[in-house]
């Protein structure tokens, strides 16, 4: 198919998703579903159209994704991370592998894959998604107390960059398994490459770019976001060259960027706002028509086991485990955040890296990820306003206060 028709075709795809956007967002719906809904709807064979390419789904996948972490850094105050760092960093690090660990227990005893393919899927959907949390707790305009909210957007803006290692390691594992098993010593100088690389690279772009805007006039404010952009590619590629984990440089660089940037910093915020909701909307439509209805139905029934397992007892015994250092949390707070772990597009991303590198059983387990994160937002994002208001943890806003009479 000519490359101008399948640019016409994915411009009239986003074009529907965002008019729709609305009122998905009165309804409380994710815009994942609205899109992912689009790419199902136009692209597998209804309108005599077919899209199957699991490496491009997934490099666009990952470039979106890339950006949507980016973003969320330029978004995410300073004070956000000085308050929920300690909980938050231990939801979005030791959460992921504790959930990793318990579901891909629970996974072995329900399925025919082994061991470690079981822990694959489960780092697959361990991680929980900043887009589908921002975008409920907005629709549903809901203030949360104790910082709840700010604890949840935090877990879910940084928890990425773990769960995507584990996705890498484990593939690498399974795929280099016939050739000698890597050794522990091998698997942990990756980790501490990845990690390492990855904020040394942020750190040092982010500081650059606002080293450089701070003090070079640009004759244009229009200049500054696109600068911005090129930093955010400069980044994204040479962390790549370098062995690093880009999701943690990208949101390094963007928190910095973000917070210490004095001229048209707003500009950009507004820039890359449009930006990210562009890459949104093509990976969830690329998602979409990635995945074959008529192949969704046969695993329907398996997949609903293990989508209740996850939310009721994965989660929420991860959740609980990380909590043991915070004592003086409140248990109505624990008990909210261990239930709401709300999955989005990134699981049938990372669904893909293992799927193209061609680990086996990786098709059937995209459309049963596909089911658990539709799932999850049906039944996790519903139950976000009843759940807050039954622990007591939605901050109504107070009513006016009534005017005073004047005095006789």
């Amino acid at each position: 198919m000519p490359s101008d028709i399948i640019i016409l075709g994915i411009s009239i795809l986003i074009a529907i998703g965002i008019l729709l956007h609305h009122p998905s967002k009165t309804l409380g719906l994710p815009s994942l579903l609205i899109f992912m809904g689009v790419g199902l709807a136009f692209g597998n064979g209804e309108f005599g159209f077919v899209y199957d390419d699991l490496k491009l789904t997934s490099l666009i996948g990952t470039l979106a994704l890339n950006t949507i972490v980016f973003v969320g850094g330029l978004n995410t105050p300073m004070k956000h991370i000085q308050f929920s760092w300690k909980e938050g960093g231990m939801l979005s690090t030791a959460g992921v592998i504790f959930t990793t660990v318990i579901f891909g227990f629970i996974l072995n005893a329900l399925l025919d894959f082994n061991l470690i393919t079981c822990m694959l899927f489960a780092a697959v959907v361990s991680s929980t998604d900043a887009a589908a949390v921002f975008s409920i707790l907005e629709s549903k305009k809901l203030k949360l107390k104790h910082g709840t909210g700010t604890i949840l957007e935090f877990e879910s803006a940084t928890n990425d960059p773990v769960a995507l290692l584990m996705v890498v390691m484990l593939t690498d594992y399974i795929i280099n398994s016939a050739n000698g098993a890597p050794t522990t010593l091998s698997i942990l100088s990756s980790l501490v490459q990845q990690i390492g690389v990855g904020v040394v690279v942020g750190l040092i772009m982010g500081k650059m770019a606002v080293w450089a805007l701070n003090r070079i006039k640009l004759p244009e404010f229009g200049l500054i976001p696109v600068f911005i952009l090129a930093t955010f590619a400069i980044t994204v590629s040479s962390t790549e060259i370098l062995g690093g984990n880009e999701l943690i440089a990208v949101y390094i660089a963007g928190v910095i960027i973000g917070n210490y940037l004095k001229k048209g910093a707003e500009v950009s915020k507004h820039f890359f706002n449009g930006i990210s909701w562009l890459a949104q909307s093509l990976m969830f439509i690329i998602l979409g028509l990635q995945i074959f209805p008529q192949k969704l139905l046969p695993v329907l029934m398996v997949s609903l086991l293990p989508a209740i397992l996850l939310i009721l007892v994965a989660r929420p015994l991860a959740v609980q485990l990380c909590y043991l250092p915070f004592k003086q949390v409140n248990w109505r707070k624990r008990l909210f955040v261990s239930m709401i772990g709300l999955k989005g597009a990134t699981p049938i991303v990372f669904a893909l890296i293992p799927a193209a590198a061609g680990v086996e059983g990786s098709r059937e387990m995209i459309h049963m990820v596909f089911f658990i994160v539709l799932i999850s937002v049906i039944v996790q994002g519903a139950a976000i306003e009843p759940l807050a208001n039954k622990l007591k943890l939605n901050l109504k806003p107070k009513p006016p206060k009534p005017p005073k009479l004047p005095k006789v």
